[in-house]
């Protein structure tokens, strides 16, 4: 493609011919080569056995770059820790990307490359996709699509397999992903080193895994943050939750900004953050493993599963008074994903 220093996406790059040929080449297929995506077949012939996980998500953050990774980085992460939370070892992805017209080509590039990078954090492999350009107004820089595939190593963990007597371990501290949306949207010049936690799950699960731990349930707190997780895993399973309030890792970083925004750190968005239930007589070493074999050096015990009062997530404060965790309620940051 010649200097592509200045270059920009034009509608012919979506349109079949030369131009899309050699984007697709030069950018995509340079940085995602395997055997089975440069067949260039119409479809990806795979080889399954066993039961598999199957997941799809798009992406649309904004801002497209922030502190700590890019929406290329959470397009693969996402797409993978959505598979490890099911206990299913990343194989094959599927990537489609919208691009608006002007978007810079270096651009494209950095955030290629940054998800090829994060590929080799699984062993996942990208094995088909697509690119549509869209006129100038009609998409905001980049959307991105993965759809995934793994095979599944364990097949009863579920949001509805919590039970009574369950410890509730959070793998880190907790936020970051929303906090550093926030501080990147906002402008805000803050002496921090905030970053988000955007990061692949599967190496920290295939630990718990090969340590043969009991695995109950295990979600990463994206969205709604764990908050949404708890909230969820209350219902669907029809137990309590109690939580400990000066337990749960929480940045002062990510403090501050909620103090200043009134916002809650249980609410706000992860994307390297994952949360687990399992037995309790295997919780510390759980917690031990994440801490030593995981990277998550924040790793803990955050609360307790109960019969009282089913459905519902309390939380204890430092003061020893209790309150109802709740589900947030409406979209406190759009687009951070």
């Amino acid at each position: 493609m010649g200097n592509i220093a200045n270059q920009t996406i034009q509608l012919s790059h979506g349109g079949g011919g030369k131009e899309m040929d050699q984007l697709i080449k030069s950018i995509f297929f340079s940085a995602f080569a395997n055997p089975i995506l440069c067949a260039e077949e119409d479809a990806a012939k795979l080889n399954l056995c066993g039961p598999v996980a199957f997941t799809t998500d798009s992406f649309t953050v904004s801002p497209l770059f922030f502190a700590g990774g890019n929406i290329g980085k959470l397009a693969i992460a996402g797409t993978v820790n959505d598979l490890a939370m099911m206990a299913a070892q990343p194989e094959y992805l599927s990537c489609s990307f919208i691009i608006e017209e002007g978007f810079l080509i270096t651009d494209l590039k950095k955030i290629v490359q940054s998800m090829a990078d994060e590929l080799h954090q699984s062993g996942a492999r990208i094995v088909c996709g697509d690119t549509k350009v869209v006129p100038k107004g009609c998409a905001d820089g980049l959307f991105i699509n993965t759809t995934g595939i793994g095979r599944m190593l364990i097949t009863d963990i579920s949001a509805k397999n919590v039970q009574p007597g369950d410890a509730i371990i959070v793998s880190r501290d907790i936020g970051r992903h929303g906090a550093a949306i926030l501080m990147a949207r906002e402008a805000l010049e803050l002496e921090s080193d905030l970053t988000s936690d955007c990061a692949t799950l599967w190496p920290v699960v295939e630990q718990l895994i090969a340590a043969n731990v009991t695995l109950h349930a295990m979600r990463d707190a994206t969205r709604g943050g764990i908050a949404a997780v708890l909230n969820e895993w209350a219902k669907a399973s029809n137990v309590g939750i109690d939580l400990i309030e000066k337990d749960i890792p929480v940045a002062d970083e990510v403090k501050g900004l909620c103090e200043l925004f009134g916002f809650e750190p249980y609410d706000l968005a992860n994307e390297g953050t994952f949360v687990i239930a399992l037995p309790q007589d295997v919780a510390l070493g759980a917690v031990e493993i994440l801490q030593r074999y995981g990277h998550c050096e924040q790793a803990c015990i955050i609360g307790h599963v109960v019969e009282a009062h089913p459905t519902r997530v309390v939380l204890t404060t430092p003061w020893g008074s209790h309150r109802y965790l709740d589900l947030p309620h409406g979209e406190l940051l759009p687009r951070i994903c």
